[in-house]
Parts: C-alpha cells; sequence; structure tokens
C-alpha cells in the first residue's frame, strides 16, 4: 500500500477528478441507453480516406517514428486548405506542426505559452480540458460566461474587456463554441481583436469545429483581422471534420514564433503520433468543396432531427448555430439539476446527456442546461427522441 504524508496528486490538478464523459459513457453502457453525451459519430467518414490510411500502413509509411513537426504531405496539406478556405499563407516547414488531436494543441499552447501565475481568460462554458491544461500550467483562469440571450448564448464584450488586467497573458477562445454551438460574430471577433491589441495579448483559437456552421452563420479566423497573425495560435483538427476522432490528428498554425515555442512543449509531450493516419488526413484535406458541403448538410440535418424531438420532449431548446452539440434548458421540465437530471435520465428515458456545469468554474450558471450530441445516424436520433417523449408526458 502507499504511504504518503501528503496527497499524491498534486494540487494544481487535485480539482480534477475522473471526466463527466467517462461516468456518463460507463452509465450508457450499463443502462443500455442511447448515448448522446460524449461527442463522437457512430459511423466511419469517407471510405476513401480510410482506405488511405491502410495503403500507408502496407506501404510502411508512418508505422515508425514520423518526423517531429509532422509528415511533409499533412503539414503541406494543412497549409493549403487555410489557403484555399481563409487566404491564409502559411510556410508548411516554420508555420504548421502536427499535433496527436486537439487537445495535445490546446495542452501544448498553453504550456508553451503561461508562466505560473499568469491569467487565462476563456469564454465559460469551456471544454473540460482547457481548465486542466491551464492548471498545469500554472495559470490562472478567469472564465467570461457566454449566456442565454434571444435562442441563443452570447458574449457580453464589456464583460470580456473588464476582465483584461495586468496579469492576463493569453485569450482562449473556441468558435464555434462548444458546448454552446455558438458562432461569434464578425463584429464579435473584430472587438475580440482590438483588445488583443490593445492589451497585447496572445490568443489561442480552437476552431475544430471550423467546417460545422449552419443558417447564416460563419466561421471566420480570428487570425485574419488585423494585428492578429503575430499573436494567434489557431488549432485544428481532422476527428470532427472527417468523422475520425481516433485518429487524433490536430495541427496548429501560427507564425515561426509562435510554431516553435508550441512544439518546444510538444515534443515532451507525445512526441509523435498517429503516423498512418497524417498521411491519410493530408488526403482529406484536399477533398473537394462538395464534401465539406455534404458534410454540414448532413449535421445540419440531424440538429433539426434532435431539436425538433427535444422541444417536444419539453426542454426549451438553442438551436446550435454550430457543432454538433445541442445545449437544452431543463427547467420547463420542472428540473433545476442538471447532475441530477443527467444521472437520472438513463433509467427514466433510456438516453445519455450531458450536465452543461461540469463546463463551468461557476457551477450554478450552468446547473440547468443539458448537452446533447446529434452527431449519430438519423434512425438513432429519432430512436432518442422517441424515448425522450417520456418527459413531456
Amino acid at each position: 500500500m502507499t504511504s504518503t504524508a501528503r496527497p499524491l496528486l498534486n494540487r494544481r490538478l487535485a480539482e480534477f477528478g475522473t471526466t463527466i464523459f467517462a461516468e456518463m459513457s460507463a452509465l450508457a453502457l450499463k443502462t443500455g441507453s442511447i448515448n448522446l453525451g460524449q461527442g463522437f459519430p457512430d459511423t466511419d467518414g469517407p471510405e476513401e480516406i480510410r482506405e488511405a490510411a491502410v495503403r500507408a500502413l502496407r506501404d510502411g509509411r508512418g508505422n515508425q517514428y514520423p518526423p517531429g513537426p509532422g509528415v511533409p504531405e499533412l503539414r503541406t496539406a494543412i497549409a493549403a486548405h487555410q489557403e484555399r478556405r481563409y487566404g491564409l499563407s502559411y510556410d508548411p516547414d516554420a508555420e504548421v506542426l502536427v499535433t496527436a488531436g486537439a487537445t495535445e494543441a490546446i495542452a501544448a499552447a498553453l504550456l508553451a505559452l503561461v508562466e505560473p501565475g499568469d491569467e487565462v481568460i476563456a469564454l465559460e462554458p469551456y471544454y473540460d480540458s482547457y481548465a486542466a491544461c491551464i492548471a498545469m500550467a500554472g495559470g490562472t483562469r478567469v472564465p467570461v460566461t457566454l449566456r442565454p440571450a434571444d435562442g441563443s448564448f452570447r458574449l457580453d464584450l464589456d464583460e470580456l474587456r473588464a476582465a483584461v488586467t495586468d496579469r492576463t497573458r493569453l485569450l482562449l477562445i473556441n468558435t464555434p463554441h462548444n458546448p454552446t454551438g455558438t458562432v461569434l460574430t464578425r463584429e464579435e471577433l473584430a472587438a475580440i481583436a482590438e483588445l488583443a491589441v490593445e492589451r497585447d495579448l496572445l490568443v489561442i483559437t480552437d476552431e475544430v469545429y471550423e467546417h460545422l456552421v449552419f443558417d447564416a452563420a460563419e466561421h471566420i479566423p480570428l487570425v485574419t483581422f488585423p494585428g492578429m497573425r503575430g499573436r494567434t495560435v489557431s488549432i485544428g483538427s481532422a476527428g470532427k471534420t472527417f468523422s475520425f476522432t481516433g485518429w487524433k490528428v490536430g495541427w496548429v498554425t501560427g507564425t515561426p514564433d509562435l510554431v516553435t515555442a508550441v512544439r518546444s512543449a510538444k515534443q515532451f509531450l507525445t512526441y509523435v503520433a498517429s503516423g498512418p493516419f497524417q498521411y491519410a488526413v493530408a488526403e482529406a484535406l484536399a477533398l473537394p468543396d462538395s464534401y465539406f458541403d455534404d458534410f454540414r448538410a448532413d449535421m445540419l440535418a440531424k440538429r433539426d432531427v434532435l431539436a425538433a424531438g427535444l422541444a417536444d420532449a419539453g426542454f426549451e431548446v438553442f438551436r446550435p448555430a454550430g457543432t454538433y452539440f445541442v445545449t437544452t434548458d431543463i427547467r420547463p421540465l420542472g428540473e433545476t439539476d442538471g447532475f441530477a437530471f443527467c444521472r437520472a435520465l438513463p433509467e427514466r428515458a433510456g438516453v445519455v446527456a450531458i450536465p452543461n456545469a461540469v463546463f463551468y468554474d461557476h457551477r450554478e450558471e450552468g446547473a440547468p442546461f443539458v448537452r446533447f450530441a446529434f452527431c449519430k445516424k438519423v434512425s438513432v436520433l429519432e430512436e432518442a427522441v422517441g424515448r425522450l417523449k417520456k418527459l413531456a408526458g
């Protein structure tokens, strides 16, 4: 038995236990429920891209350590994607870094750029790795809360400006935003850029849902605004766009000094990963625009199936402008505690969801909100909606 005079887990990570995703996924298995909690598709991505990975394996490409920055084919494809989609020009050799998914990119960027005591502002609610990675870097997280307004969650720019102090080092911006589905507008992004320049702040932008924007929303990379090129680390990922989340292929783009800084931390995390899959993702990024259009249209249809079903079941639904998550308010069902609601939901209705409060520092702000994922087969969503209608009765 281990004996120690102090707790084994260091104090920076002591507040973080097993993630809610592990808890709820285990509950889904135990109860045989439909898992609309964790955000992974229940079908694979394009067959030609899966075959590209098989071909790379058979040809012996990537079976040994790939180059530290990522295989040249993928770095070139990432740069071409940024140029084609957004008119951004990046040097594949100096300004692109391949990572083990976006989660490692976030961790490496924060570990590289944040000193102990620095303040990091993040939009709350936020992806749960943000808080843990800020803590591992020794930083202090400062949440700025997105709040419900007119059917969506919106950023208060005055609150963001007021949150910046002399100790603020970095803004961590996620758009399209998980879990709320908010897509920041051009005006909001311009204001964030002006603030970053005025206060000389670094910015990390998590853009993994860049290809999942709906209706009139538009994804505009923050780095395209004046003064942002030299202070922005942009993060992308193949998992969400091509439905191969298990491959763990992400990337960082930025100026040479920023990418070098992130690589300095990344090399001591995984060093390299996902060798054969990198070649496949290089081919995926070169797919025609029709792939991205069809992918978005498919997810939009699934969003509408789930959103309509949740409304019929009695939830207040915040129809997302991006991502593949729907946030709901459970108060119309007579509920106020998202944790209790989600833990009881598998037995009540045979469906698993995630309480949004886990994404908040201010747990009370997120208490009545619950997130459902719609990146599933339509037949699965329809079955889930049918089960959830029991709540309305």
